[in-house]
């Protein structure tokens, strides 16, 4: 019984501290800061490799000049997951098909 009353009281003061850092978070956002490390590519850091990429630089020369990963410039240069070229597509054919 004795350890109940323990892993009780553990639960709760954990309880409130989730409850505190929650709210520590929804403050500080409030005020505009945001948490987390920083990213890595800024809109001119785009638009600087995506220059680059046009002009037929690989991947690995742009990166290592922009001091930025490799695989972090392969995710910036994607295109984004709405504009492929079959996504929209997709629904017509859908269509047909009764559903």
């Amino acid at each position: 019984m004795l350890f109940m009353v323990a892993a009780m009281a553990a639960e709760m003061e954990r309880d409130l501290i989730r409850e505190r850092t929650l709210d520590g978070l929804r403050a500080a956002q409030a005020q505009g800061r945001r948490g987390g490390r920083p990213a890595a590519v800024d809109d001119d850091v785009l638009a600087i490799a995506r220059a680059r990429r046009e002009r037929g630089e690989s991947v690995t020369v742009i990166a290592r000049h922009l001091s930025i990963g490799r695989s972090t410039l392969y995710r910036a240069l994607a295109p984004e997951p709405g504009s492929a070229p079959f996504a929209a597509a997709a629904p017509a054919r859908l269509e047909g098909l009764g559903r």
